[in-house]
């Protein structure tokens, strides 16, 4: 089989991606120029058809980059550019035959595994306003906007990580850790099943942030506001399990202004995100695997920071426990 045409006919194709070098600079290139010359025209103008083959071979010798390939049939690659703890993404091109193949989001689950193998924290990427439907692609892929300068904007995507805490007071003990962190203007998104430790997790993110009254849980007020004890920011905390969507959240009654305090939403995953441009989603499961200890008691803490406010935050003490 030697043609796209007849590749794109097949039902499941036989995807590979894998890492490359400098030695396939002449595969990238013709990719770049055949995926990139069909886009439209942008103001200011993309860059991708200036590459040639000495700066392909550069790019790949320096980062690294990744081909995907259909029976040995080069139909898809990207570029690395790895610098400030993240793998940058560039280059990114498809050839339009096979595009509903899915071979974009392997080449993007191939590159977190890249990312993660080289310990960095994330991923990013520039992208255009004036291609929405790419836009929606990359946020299909968990990536989210972090700045813009005109048409362009930079997007992330940060990794979760995760920690095993035996014991309910291991649970306070991380969440406070983490309040001690926390600053005005951060939400954090809690969610997890029923008993699964949300309300045991704020009260130690309110400890931590040295805040005023019992953290309980705010069911039947909704939502429940913590003066600080000291020069720090207030706890809002708000429930919404009986919300019914992200308009009541947003008109909801409170006489502290959220950029001054630190949000905390149980319930909140898909109604809370658009609260702040940057958040940490919190979620609680009951641990999957032996603790030593009673395992009715273990959880597992699942935490992904989203945005730029946690790109320049200390992650390691982040799972701090």
């Amino acid at each position: 089989m030697s043609t796209v045409e007849e590749i794109a006919d097949l039902d499941e194709p036989d995807i590979e991606v894998r890492e490359i070098g400098a030695e396939h600079a002449a595969d990238v290139l013709a990719l770049i120029r055949s995926t990139f010359s069909g886009r439209p025209v942008l103001d200011p103008p993309a860059t991708a058809l200036d590459e040639t083959l000495e700066s392909v071979a550069a790019a790949l010798d320096t980062d690294g980059g990744l081909l995907a390939t259909i029976h040995g049939h080069p139909v898809g690659a990207l570029l690395f550019d790895e610098r400030e703890h993240l793998l940058g993404l560039r280059r990114v091109g498809v050839v339009e035959e096979v595009r509903h193949h899915g071979v974009a989001p392997r080449l993007t689950a191939k590159a977190d595994e890249v990312a993660a193998a080289r310990g960095l924290v994330g991923l990013r990427l520039e992208a255009r306003a004036e291609l929405p439907v790419t836009v929606r692609f990359w946020q299909r892929q968990g990536y989210v906007e972090a700045s813009r300068e005109g048409p362009r904007l930079t997007m992330l995507r940060l990794f979760s990580q995760q920690v095993v805490l035996p014991r309910p007071e291991d649970t306070q003990r991380y969440a406070e850790r983490l309040g001690e962190q926390l600053r005005a203007g951060d939400l954090v998104i809690l969610t997890g099943d029923l008993g699964a430790g949300k309300t045991t997790f704020t009260q130690g993110l309110g400890r931590g942030l040295g805040v005023r009254g019992n953290v309980t849980s705010p069911t039947f007020v909704i939502a429940r506001v913590h003066p600080s004890l000291g020069d720090g920011p207030p706890l809002v905390h708000v429930d919404a399990y009986r919300l019914g969507g992200a308009p009541e959240l947003d008109d909801l009654d409170l006489d502290t202004d959220l950029d001054e305090a630190v949000t905390v939403v149980e319930w909140g995953s898909g109604l809370a995100e658009t609260l702040a441009g940057s958040r940490l989603e919190v979620r609680l499961e009951r641990a999957a695997v032996s603790t030593g200890l009673d395992q009715a008691d273990a959880r597992t803490l699942t935490l992904t920071p989203v945005g730029p406010r946690w790109l320049a935050a200390d992650r390691r003490g982040l799972l701090a426990h």
